[in-house]
């Protein structure tokens, strides 16, 4: 599934360069499997541990960005697939439930409100992904939606929209769960939403505290954000979340949640262009709203 964090240590003991030195932050998931020579994005792990899901443009799909499956089999990814609800636009920001009974994600593909919209999948027991279907309630518009995130508990989406109204770009939004739907979205304030993209996000905890991508002029990087919402978010230590590079869509991993598994382009390891990585869950900011 990963390279092991004592192996990554050990090789950064004896090759002292950056990019190895760099090894024990973290490890590359699935190389040739979920990470390949293709772009990998956003990727999400069932709350059981035995299904990861992510966002791929490789060839062997429908077109475009579609979602992949791979299962866990001798403490290995393996058997990568194509999901049978991609169209042939692009699904993107896959995002599994903690209940694991549904997959969220985003998608352009014709039927929508306009641009991207949100949509969810039913997860059966072993494993297999249903039919699309868009979420209920007023959440998708003409604008772009993306990026659909629920909180721990179920009781909020945290998700990204465009539009008329934003500080630019995009923004981050909260709805909270109404019966089977959601309740009206309010956006994040200032200066959490900003001028730049604010998009894909992950829950650090059930009190708020975030982990997102901000992105402007091509270049992306992860932040920390308080539980309030209200303070300046503050770069995750990373050694390739630069503010020059392009690392994002951080997913803490379900099944456990001191892991979490983003996008980046590191120096080594290194499958192609975006890769896939898992790092250690970064803590929520004490003392900035948070308990």
């Amino acid at each position: 599934m990963r390279i092991p964090l004592s192996l990554l240590a050990l090789s950064a003991s004896l090759l002292c360069t950056p990019a190895a030195m760099a090894l024990s932050e973290f490890g590359i998931e699935g190389m040739g499997v979920v990470s390949t020579k293709a772009n990998e994005a956003q990727a999400t792990i069932a709350p059981d541990g035995q299904r990861i899901v992510w966002a791929s443009d490789r060839a062997g799909g429908q077109g475009g960005w579609d979602l992949w499956q791979a299962v866990l089999r001798d403490g290995r990814w393996q058997d990568p697939a194509p999901l049978a609800l991609n169209s042939a636009h692009d699904e993107r920001d896959p995002y599994f439930s903690h209940d694991g009974r549904w997959l969220y994600f985003a998608s352009n593909r014709s039927g929508g409100q306009g641009g991207f919209d949100l949509y969810r999948a039913p997860v059966t027991a072993d494993g297999s992904v249903g039919p699309a279907q868009t979420l209920p309630g007023p959440l998708n518009t003409r604008a772009d939606e993306r990026a659909p995130a629920l909180r721990p508990d179920g009781r909020t989406l945290l998700f990204s929209r465009n539009g008329k109204h934003t500080q630019g770009g995009f923004d981050l939004y909260l709805a909270p769960v109404q019966g089977d739907g959601w309740g009206t979205a309010q956006a994040l304030p200032a200066p959490l939403n900003t001028a730049a993209d604010e998009l894909g996000a992950a829950w650090l905890d059930n009190e708020g505290a975030l982990a997102f991508t901000r992105a402007s002029d091509g270049r992306s990087q992860v932040l920390l954000a308080s539980c309030d919402h209200r303070q300046a978010a503050v770069p995750l230590t990373l050694s390739f979340n630069t503010a020059d590079g392009q690392t994002g869509a951080p997913v803490v991993d379900a099944s456990k949640p001191t892991e979490m598994v983003l996008a980046g382009m590191a120096r080594a390891p290194r499958a192609g262009g975006l890769d896939l990585y898992r790092i250690k869950a970064p803590a929520a900011p004490r003392g900035m709203g948070c308990g």
